[in-house]
């Protein structure tokens, strides 16, 4: 069971994302996907646009993957590795969760079942580099994100030009060297085949443990 997290701030695409990418692996790739959607406040609306669709979700409203409810994350992953199975967890975590805290969450479940880590996607909204990088309070959980990237999926690429793109690119690069850097359109569709082909090969990308 790999669990694959699709990161990045706030109207980054993480839902619209995480939708393409399950049809893609359940439909392209004849996997068997379920989305576990984590939202903070009392209604995870998110979970119930994603339900729509027909998809496997387990929604955890009121708090953060990474903090307050990692116990509730670890049972999850427990019980839809006993009663569904799936060959991925795609994890949408909340705007602000920190990549490789979430990795580390997840390994609580390690004992009780079979998992693997996949690599966290972060989504970088091509039509608002600046406002993330370069406010003061956002800029700080931004490039956070982005360091722990093991993928930066550019998105909303359809509607940027090519400079824009390649200015994304390029600022995101000096932050994270190591990441596969891409483009992605939920809209669209592009990348989405290339997105299941890197989630989907048999690297494990682990947790570093915090210092």
């Amino acid at each position: 069971m790999r669990i694959i997290q699709i990161a990045g701030f706030l109207g980054s695409g993480k839902t619209s994302a995480i939708i393409s990418l399950a049809r893609t692996l359940s439909g392209d790739f004849k996997k068997r996907v379920a989305l576990v959607v984590n939202e903070i406040g009392e209604i995870p609306v998110d979970g119930k646009v994603v339900e729509e669709y027909g998809l496997r979700v387990k929604d955890l409203g009121g708090g953060c993957i990474c903090c307050e409810i990692a116990t509730s994350f670890t049972n999850t992953l427990i019980l839809l590795s006993q009663t569904f199975k799936p060959d991925f967890i795609l994890v949408e975590p909340t705007g602000v969760a920190i990549p490789n805290q979430v990795k580390l969450a997840a390994l609580m479940a390690k004992r009780d079942c079979d998992i693997n880590l996949g690599p966290a996607v972060v989504l970088f909204d091509a039509t608002r580099p600046e406002e993330l990088l370069f406010n003061d309070i956002l800029g700080n959980i931004v490039i956070r994100q982005i360091s722990d990237a093991d993928i930066i999926a550019i998105s909303k690429i359809d509607v940027v030009n090519e400079e824009q793109l390649v200015d994304c690119e390029q600022e995101v690069k000096k932050i994270n060297q190591k990441a596969k850097i891409m483009r992605i359109s939920s809209i669209r569709g592009d990348g989405m085949v290339e997105l299941a082909k890197l989630i989907t090969e048999p690297v494990e990308y682990p947790a570093y443990q915090i210092r």
